[in-house]
């Protein structure tokens, strides 16, 4: 390993792992919120939009300057086309989530959640399941193949990679077990309301 310090292009490409890591790993897919808050929606919001947002495109303007400096072309390899795709993923979901939570439509599934929702879910764990593959390939072939791998990236760094993306992983994993009970819980409350509702009903 070179004992020379980091060029500003490496200083530049470990700022954007950086940023990106905790952008898509770190910042977008805890979601406690919705178990623990009544009123989840401005929480997620606020962290994905406000908090992570900024992070995303910050990840995204420095991995583009980077290459500007690499003096490689743009969307050439698997790395940059994967964190383009990441970024309008990203955007998407937004979208998405803004038009869950302002547009109600009629229909509904059988469970009673409309389609977008489902939508919204799975999209999300697209994009966490894509940015564990991006974060893993930046750090196994990106690194060595941008900067000729004069300073190799420490395995200290792989393992604490490794630790994060089994952590976020397994609490999913964990959260899909306890879907069944929160699909009980909706049933029950939308029983109530229209137990309520007809109650309220005038005979006259």
């Amino acid at each position: 390993m070179s004992t020379l310090p980091l060029s500003p292009f490496e200083s530049k490409a470990r700022i954007h792992a950086h940023v990106a890591f905790f952008a898509y790993l770190v910042g977008l897919p805890p979601r406690n919120t919705h178990r623990s808050i009544s009123s989840w929606f401005w929480p997620h919001a606020i962290v994905n939009f406000l908090v992570t947002g900024p992070l995303i495109f910050t990840a995204f303007a420095l991995g583009y300057q980077t290459t500007n400096m690499s003096g490689t072309p743009h969307f050439n390899d698997p790395h940059q086309k994967a964190g383009l795709a990441l970024l309008v993923m990203y955007l998407i979901q937004v979208f998405l989530g803004s038009f869950i939570h302002w547009v109600k439509l009629p229909f509904r599934f059988p469970g009673g959640r409309h389609p977008q929702n489902y939508l919204h879910v799975i999209l999300g764990l697209a994009i966490v399941g894509l940015a564990s593959w991006q974060t893993h390939y930046g750090l196994w072939t990106e690194w060595s193949f941008i900067t000729g791998n004069v300073h190799p990236v420490n395995w200290r760094c792989k393992h604490f990679w490794l630790g994060i993306v089994i952590v976020i992983w397994s609490l999913y994993a964990i959260g899909l077990a306890f879907l069944p009970r929160q699909f009980r819980q909706e049933a029950a409350n939308r029983r109530a309301k229209d137990e309520g509702h007809k109650d309220n009903v005038a005979l006259i």
